[in-house]
């Protein structure tokens, strides 16, 4: 059976090169990432919107624990002194 998909043209050039160093084709990789869809009932790989990874997380939480905070400022002059002083 024959599938059409409609790829952005320079997406598709750079995944054309990481598969011909792999020695697959198009073809090969998206009969590959079908049967890993069958396998996991579902896309196999996580999906996600907005969601910060682990490092801007950990800085979240510790601002919301008044952690690493800085400032106020009696001006910007004082606030530029103490961001170059780290």
């Amino acid at each position: 059976m024959t599938t059409t998909v409609r790829v952005d043209g320079e997406l598709k050039k750079e995944c054309d090169l990481i598969f011909k160093e792999l020695g697959i084709t198009m073809s090969t990789a998206m009969n590959m990432f079908l049967r890993k869809v069958v396998s996991v009932q579902g896309i196999p790989f996580d999906l996600k919107m907005n969601t910060p990874n682990k490092e801007t997380q950990d800085v979240l939480d510790a601002v919301l624990r008044g952690e690493g905070l800085s400032g106020p400022y009696e001006s910007v002059d004082a606030m530029m002194e103490d961001i170059l002083r780290d």
